[in-house]
């Protein structure tokens, strides 16, 4: 049985650690095990401009522990309204890594999203032609859609023919949840790739709703049924080079997710390389752990892997229940809190 496993240092191609005094709470957990993450603009207010990413990536590098070499990758927030011009500049400069597509009331924060998909092809076009990536939250929020088929509807009716209209724009799916896009993105390989999260692969909604409901098993897209989780769990572990780490972790201050309408979002970035770690050891595909982690990723936004290492082992270990943070938020509950983990990063 192995007992310590060495990879590349991996990296987080889906991250949210919000700004101020959340930030800095909550990046030196994801700091201590990842070397670069791509870092989520839905603030309030958004990260919409090249200027508003300077200054978003700034607060992130100060808010690093003393001599991390961890790297933020930053996003474009995109709306109707986004400019093409600054979109390249951004690009250029190093300042941007790619466009975050929030579909408008989608999720948490993304009330400025995007309401009118005609408006946005010019941005795309410029993304094609350029080289740059496209993020995307992929849920038709239509009311008359049932919200355990808002993603399998949104492939058919968005990024089938998104990926048709700029055949050359490279796309992430993030934060899969069903077998649906599972399955899309396994077709539309190389040009589509899917970032997949340590609690889709764990969970499904039997664990959130079966027994009471759970709010902390809150996320957008929402745990589906036991076949989705096999197929999502069989995708991370096969070692395919279209599916990739993302974790989306998500804080959020604890009277937000208890509260009458919860706040969307698991914090896991204490326990996500430890709990991918567990997940393919449990299916005996440990020697895929860092193509998923630490290789696919890369590949897919065409940048080098980490050259520095981290090294896991099977020691038992509890996660911390929560996550203190000064001012006025005072403490976000963390994923898997109070839980015996049986894999740890060895520091």
């Amino acid at each position: 049985m192995t007992q310590r496993i060495t990879i590349r240092k991996p990296d987080d191609w889906h991250l949210h650690v919000r700004d101020n005094e959340m930030l800095r709470a909550c990046l030196p957990f994801t700091a201590r095990a990842f070397g670069r993450a791509i870092c989520m603009p839905n603030l309030l207010p958004p990260v919409r401009t090249t200027a508003d990413g300077v200054a978003y990536r700034a607060r992130v590098l100060a808010a690093l522990p003393p001599g991390s070499t961890f790297l933020p990758l930053i996003t474009c927030y995109l709306t109707d309204d986004t400019d093409p011009d600054d979109v390249e500049r951004g690009f250029r400069d190093g300042v941007f890594t790619g466009v975050k597509l929030y579909p408008a009331n989608a999720t948490t924060n993304s009330a400025a999203g995007v309401t009118d998909y005609r408006k946005i092809e010019p941005v795309l076009a410029r993304m094609e032609k350029i080289g740059m990536r496209f993020l995307i939250h992929g849920e038709e929020v239509d009311p008359a859609i049932d919200v355990f088929d808002r993603e399998a509807v949104f492939i058919e009716r968005r990024l089938i023919p998104f990926t048709k209209m700029f055949p050359g724009l490279k796309v992430i799916l993030e934060h899969l949840s069903s077998k649906a896009g599972v399955d899309y993105v396994r077709s539309a390989a190389p040009q589509v790739g899917g970032t997949i999260t340590p609690y889709h692969i764990r969970h499904n909604r039997t664990d959130w709703l079966g027994w009471g409901n759970k709010p902390y098993f809150y996320c957008m897209p929402v745990i589906k049924t036991e076949s989705d989780r096999l197929a999502l769990r069989a995708a991370a572990t096969s070692g395919e080079a279209c599916f990739f780490l993302g974790t989306d972790s998500a804080p959020h201050p604890v009277a937000k997710k208890l509260a009458t309408t919860g706040a969307a979002g698991l914090f896991n970035a204490p326990v996500a390389i430890e709990t991918y770690a567990q997940v393919f050891d449990e299916d005996g595909k440990l020697g895929n752990l860092e193509a998923f982690a630490s290789l696919n990723g890369p590949r897919h936004y065409g940048l080098p892997p980490n050259e520095e290492t981290i090294t896991l082992e099977r020691v038992a270990w509890t996660a911390p229940e929560e996550m203190k943070v000064d001012g006025p938020d005072e403490r976000a509950l963390i994923y898997r809190g109070g839980e015996t983990i049986p894999w740890r990063v060895l520091a």
